[in-house]
């Protein structure tokens, strides 16, 4: 076999692995969404931590801050769009380092569990709620999409230090000699 067909083979395995921990991760939230749905709807909230972190049901028909609420068909096809380049982009495998193929992963996952909501109801289940600040409820799939998207502005921001350093070091080479 040529290094080129096991080089293809081995994309198609971690595409194949990306996707299988993208799937366990809308698993996980599509099982807590039920769970809150059943045990917090119609319910009182619920203080897990006091004045830190409760369980209170919400349905939320647009994205964070429920901006686009009067807007949930538009949110949907945009958010589809969204994950299908990003699926795209994995599947050719243009993601550098396993950072940032992780982050991408929980994007994926994160958006894809609040767009079958999205379809399926017409409002994405929320049930997290922090106390110590007024901040919105949001679900296990919002907490995916933010830290993907926090670790790759994080990585974007270190990969800008770094390069930055290399070329001031590069110049003070090059200037010494």
């Amino acid at each position: 076999m040529s290094s080129g067909k096991n080089g293809k083979t081995k994309k198609y395995i971690f595409f194949l692995l990306k996707m299988a921990a993208a799937a366990v991760l809308i698993a996980a939230d599509r099982l807590i969404c039920a769970a809150a749905e059943k045990g917090l709807k119609g319910r009182e909230p619920v203080t897990v931590i006091k004045n830190i972190i409760g369980l209170r049901y919400a349905e939320n028909t647009g994205a964070a801050w429920s901006f686009m609420s009067e807007h949930t068909e538009i949110l949907s096809a945009v958010t589809l769009i969204l994950l299908i380049c990003g699926i795209i982009v994995l599947f050719l495998d243009k993601i550098p380092g396993k950072i940032l193929n992780t982050a991408a992963v929980m994007i994926i996952a994160g958006g894809t569990s609040n767009l079958i909501d999205r379809i399926s109801k017409g409002y994405v289940v929320d049930y997290i709620e922090t106390l110590f600040i007024n901040f919105p409820i949001y679900n296990f799939a919002d907490m995916l999409v933010t830290v993907g998207v926090f670790t790759v502005c994080a990585y974007l921001i270190y990969d800008m230090i770094r390069e930055e350093k290399e070329k001031k070091r590069q110049e003070k080479e090059n200037g010494e000699h």
